[in-house]
């Protein structure tokens, strides 16, 4: 309604989940993605979208799925995107624009396949000279193609590694753009060697969570779990077994507790009701952002330059810290310490200068600095090192810490006795709840569990007195290190 009224174009999007075309798929059949249709077209919306996040559409369910929605809605623009990770995009975005789609969502072929978009490329030739003729030309493809080669060549250390496609997403029904990153979790996770038995997962940790649409936020809840029941070794019946007690990533007990909404079908139970009650958690009902009071935008303005200057604050930071206050402030400090990075060329930032290597950067229109790596001083006993620069000609002596020779002296004791609290999994500490002294009841929330995207709350096993606090805000721990003693 407020992007209606302030004169933008509103799309209402259907997350697609499961198969119209194969009626064993439940509860997301036909009729399910028909009516919500007419719900968005009531709503008053300027198109359709069907947003295939994981590739899941087949050309037979799109000329369904499209066919129905042009036949019920002849005026409404439809507008369909899909991945191409089981490699079958172009011929479903082919059947799409056949059934009456308006729009189909491609990638420049450099950029194309796996779990990005299909080729556009491939799509704009299949078409060429029939009643459906896109009118681009091939010929001015080519130039763009050879741009984004050269880019993704300079990225390259960035890939995935992900090396062909995956028709298994079919059962998984992994969205693309989580597929990758969830590869890449679980590599920093050390579970590289259980990855299909993540994607195996995802599709148990999916029939947990109640069958739901799989798309930011909720696909993240999907994984986190998934991760969290290889890392536990947990099947599905354990899981609700032992809900109570485990210590769930937190996005599943805000999922549960319906900070993002609530799911086609409702809430699985009693997998809610054990996971709320044994935090002393209630359950929100209807939107969650109706309930919350307008954002202060003054205020917050106000507070962003107060800490960092006029200077160095404008709409595009309120906004992104309205919306990502943590990850706002975490760029705010690593802006402090290194300056606007966006200054660099790209090959400069992600390859380091070597001895000898000098760089012309431009810092803006008519300003430009010279600048050569003269020396890299030996490490001292605490990583420190002294590397020389010439800027313009003038040296400078900067002291940095070099990560790769710090090493952390103490190995942690694993966790064994009563009362002793590990770590479920590897991953950073970034938040303590308690201190030596504190007196704590069994499932109360001891410290916070932060690997990669996921954070994990980690409850007390037991009721008791806080005997001893074994890691600091910060600290690297491995799977089942002691964290917290209970006595």
């Amino acid at each position: 309604d407020a992007a209606g009224s302030a004169g933008g174009f509103v799309e209402g999007a259907m997350s697609y989940t499961g198969n119209v075309a194969d009626p064993a798929k439940g509860k997301y059949n036909l009729e399910y993605y028909l009516k919500l249709a007419d719900e968005f077209v009531e709503m008053g919306v300027h198109s359709l979208a069907v947003k295939d996040m994981a590739g899941l559409l087949t050309p037979s369910a799109t000329r369904m799925l499209v066919g129905a929605l042009r036949e019920a809605h002849p005026n409404t623009p439809i507008h369909v995107h899909t991945h191409d990770t089981p490699g079958s995009g172009v011929a479903s975005m082919l059947a799409a624009a056949e059934a009456g789609a308006d729009v189909v969502d491609v990638a420049t072929d450099a950029m194309s396949g796996l779990t990005s978009q299909p080729s556009m490329g491939a799509l704009v030739s299949m078409l060429a000279g029939t009643d459906l003729d896109t009118g681009v030309s091939r010929e001015l493809m080519g130039p763009l193609n050879t741009y984004w080669e050269n880019v993704r060549n300079m990225y390259l250390p960035f890939e995935s590694g992900q090396l062909s496609g995956s028709s298994d997403v079919y059962e998984n029904e992994i969205p693309g753009g989580q597929y990758t990153n969830l590869l890449f979790q679980s590599r920093q996770l050390g579970l590289t060697d259980k990855w299909p038995q993540i994607k195996r997962k995802y599709a148990e940790a999916n029939m947990v969570l109640g069958d739901i649409p799989k798309v930011t936020p909720s696909s993240k809840v999907v994984g986190d779990l998934a991760q969290f029941m290889v890392s536990q070794d947990l099947g599905p019946q354990q899981v609700l077994d032992q809900a109570e007690k485990l210590a769930f990533p937190e996005s599943v007990v805000q999922y549960l507790r319906g900070e993002i909404g609530i799911p086609p079908g409702g809430f699985p139970e009693p997998l809610r009701t054990k996971v709320l009650s044994s935090r002393g958690l209630t359950g929100l009902d209807g939107r969650p952002g109706a309930s919350l009071p307008d954002y202060d935008f003054e205020e917050a303005t106000k507070e962003l330059t107060e800490k960092y200057g006029a200077k160095f604050v404008d709409e595009k930071d309120v906004l992104s810290h309205a919306l990502y206050p943590n990850v706002f402030l975490e760029w705010k400090e690593f802006e402090a310490v290194y300056g606007e990075v966006s200054k660099l060329p790209t090959d400069l930032f992600l390859n380091p200068l070597k001895e000898g290597d000098e760089v012309d950067i431009e810092l803006k229109a008519g300003e430009r600095v010279i600048v050569k790596l003269v020396a890299i001083g030996v490490a001292r006993e605490d990583g420190s090192r002294t590397i020389t620069f010439e800027v313009n000609g003038e040296r400078w002596f900067m002291p940095v810490t070099d990560q790769s020779v710090v090493q952390d002296a103490d190995v942690r004791r694993k966790a064994s006795g009563p009362g002793e609290v590990g770590s479920p999994m590897p991953g950073v500490i970034v938040g303590l709840k308690v201190k030596e002294g504190d007196v704590v009841r069994e499932g109360d929330p001891l410290a916070t569990l932060s690997a990669m995207k996921m954070e994990t709350v980690i409850p007390a096993s037991a009721s008791g007195v806080v005997k001893h606090v074994a890691v600091n805000i910060g600290d690297k721990v491995e799977g089942d290190d002691l964290l917290v003693e209970i006595e």
